[in-house]
């Protein structure tokens, strides 16, 4: 790959839809991965066909335990992984170095994706993730743990609870984690039905 001007991992791939929003040719290198073979394949092409530069790894595989990029520091770091996978393999991974704030329940990988994208993010890097808007308040096996030292440690840089019915193939509903390195103010913003927002936010000491 040429030297990137930013270096872009979109995880949880799929065909490659986050792409365009995340690079411009010459302006930025993308790096992913994705599990499906097939949908792997495609979003080299999809990428290829834009003049995009890309690296998707060796072969397609599982994020937490084939990484295909373990050494990568990213300046932007982006995601919409499937909601609450449950069964992801935690017990294989009781001391990974990627769950610096606590290790993430087999019973949901929310948290397994917040920690091992920020693994992934340079010093100045930031990420942007969609989840099910219940990883924002759940206590379950230790989560609210996880989140409150998240938090503590000044990584969380903003959470948007989102309105329901957002995406077509699912009833369940959706917000956004931006996550940085950088020590700054934390802000939660609300968009409501009618487009209303609201947030709180805690400055920097």
């Amino acid at each position: 790959m040429t030297q990137p001007v930013v270096r872009v991992v979109c995880l949880c791939i799929r065909s490659g839809s986050l792409k365009p929003m995340a690079a411009k040719k010459g302006q930025a290198s993308i790096y992913g991965q994705e599990l499906s073979a097939t949908t792997r394949k495609l979003a080299c092409m999809n990428l290829a066909i834009r003049g995009i530069d890309y690296d998707m790894g060796k072969a397609h595989g599982d994020t937490f335990h084939n990484d295909q990029h373990p050494d990568l520091r990213a300046d932007f770091v982006l995601a919409n992984p499937p909601f609450n996978i449950k069964g992801w393999g935690a017990d294989k991974l009781p001391k990974d170095p990627r769950w610096k704030y606590g290790v993430p329940p087999d019973g949901n990988a929310n948290y397994a994706w917040l920690q091992h994208m920020l693994a992934r993010l340079s010093a100045d890097g930031r990420t942007g993730i969609v989840l099910a808007n219940g990883s924002l308040t759940t206590n379950t096996s230790g989560e609210g743990d996880i989140r409150a030292s998240m938090v503590k440690g000044d990584v969380v840089e903003c959470m948007v609870s989102l309105p329901g019915q957002l995406f077509a193939n699912t009833q369940i509903p959706a917000c956004l984690w931006f996550l940085s390195k950088k020590q700054g103010s934390r802000k939660e913003w609300k968009a409501g039905p009618s487009g209303d927002r609201s947030y709180s936010s805690t400055p920097e000491n």
